[in-house]
């Protein structure tokens, strides 16, 4: 077991945990279920699962933590709604009637709600006409919910305005389309093959966003080939389509996802894949220059930690033999939430009661500054990675992963011309 499982997260773990959509998720199709606060879970692909068990040593830090492996089952509550439960590899839970999940709060409010609902139609005392009445609301909701979710999926680039005062990572729940998108989807295959199987292999993966209030996030697929060596020819032409397409035949990279707070504007920005594939190499500047911008000022302070680590990596990457990361990602990750610290001058108490938004105007160079922030880059997906470690791969390469190689460095180049540019 994890170290990242306390005693009673342990003893919980083993009645089933209630998984929820991934509110972080900008990219990818594979659907991200939340495990816990600081673990997240995604249907086990065997490829992908040989490479976290046997990565190299060098490339630990810059991908997530693996954490193992769990057994995931689709199942309905009694009012009809689809949950994903998460149990123990090999436990035993054929007995559902003792499944616990009265701390798990999505379920249990949907189960509150069919009692409630259960309880309005036995009371004789409340008119047939009024339960109609709310029976027909309640389709309207619904319904108008199901429009919003499907006008999410055919928007490209998002923007929603959120309350500055609240929780604002707690918002992202409400908001994020790609997200929602996947959740959807996963449910609805699990749905569909229902009848024929109803266990899955999970694997669980460090949720790298877990120590960031508002996590903005890049999705950057990597690399001038996207296909596997397994690959159909029909699937083979697709990738090489969408690559010759996009900015990944040219510069080896190109946004497959996006997500950043605007504190300037109280904005949430998500931008999918879709758009993504359009962009020109000058418009991938653009979006990157937009990543790195709060809606104020540009984020310059990020642009040094994030060089370094992609420089890094680079250098790693340039001694691996053999690998091929094939459609992976990289994602780099950054608070949109700024640290803010007191000057060594100012008076405590007359800074006491500063709020940020009082701080951004009228304390001008009085008191605050931003911190440096941390930034944090991972390479992710590995579904298609081969190397000739593998043993069973029919097609073995010699060398580094050029095409993954090349597009770091025109990543690094580019981040580097934006800063640059704003600071002439």
């Amino acid at each position: 077991m994890s170290p990242a499982f306390g005693a009673m997260e342990v003893e919980h773990y083993s009645k089933g945990v209630l998984l929820e959509p991934f509110v972080h998720q900008v990219g990818g199709h594979s659907c991200v279920l939340r495990f816990n606060d600081k673990i997240i879970c995604k249907p086990l692909i065997q490829r992908e699962h040989q490479f976290y068990e046997t990565l190299p040593t060098e490339m630990r830090k810059f991908t997530p933590q693996y954490e193992g492996v769990v057994s995931v089952s689709f199942e309905e509550d009694e009012d009809g709604n689809l949950c994903l439960i998460a149990y123990p590899l090999n436990g035993d839970h054929d007995n559902l009637e003792n499944l616990d999940n009265s701390d798990c709060e999505p379920k249990s409010k949907l189960l509150r709600w069919t009692n409630k609902k259960t309880m309005l139609l036995e009371n004789d005392k409340i008119p047939k006409e009024w339960v109609r009445q709310h029976r027909k609301e309640e389709k309207m909701k619904s319904h108008k919910l199901e429009e919003e979710f499907e006008w999410l999926k055919k928007s490209e680039v998002l923007y929603y305005s959120v309350e500055k005062k609240g929780n604002v990572s707690s918002q992202f729940k409400h908001h994020n389309p790609w997200s929602m998108k996947c959740h959807q989807q996963q449910l609805q295959r699990m749905k569909e093959n229902a009848k024929h199987r109803n266990q899955y292999k999970f694997i669980l993966l460090e949720n790298l966003t877990s120590r960031y209030e508002v996590p903005c996030v890049l999705d950057l697929k990597m690399g001038t080939r996207q296909h596997g060596d397994d690959a159909s020819e029909e699937k083979k032409a697709n990738q090489i389509r969408k690559c010759q397409q996009s900015t990944s035949a040219v510069i080896g990279v190109r946004v497959c996802g996006m997500q950043v707070y605007q504190a300037g504007t109280g904005q949430l920005m998500f931008m999918n894949k879709y758009h993504g594939r359009k962009l020109s190499v000058q418009g991938f500047k653009e979006a990157l220059y937009q990543f790195f911008h709060n809606g104020k000022y540009l984020r310059r302070e990020l642009f040094e930690s994030v060089i370094k680590k992609l420089t890094e990596l680079k250098s790693v990457l340039e001694k691996q033999e053999s690998y091929r990361f094939y459609s992976s990602s990289l994602l780099i990750i950054y608070d949109g939430k700024e640290r803010q610290e007191v000057a060594v001058d100012s008076d405590p108490e007359d800074l006491e009661d500063l709020s940020e938004e009082s701080s951004d105007e009228s304390a001008g160079a009085y008191a605050y500054k931003p911190t440096a922030s941390t930034v944090d880059v991972r390479m992710i997906d590995f579904a298609h990675t081969t190397c000739k470690y593998y043993g069973e791969d029919s097609v073995v390469h010699e060398g580094q992963d050029t095409g993954y190689v090349f597009g770091l460095q025109n990543l690094i180049d580019i981040i580097k011309e934006i800063r640059d540019e704003s600071s002439e």
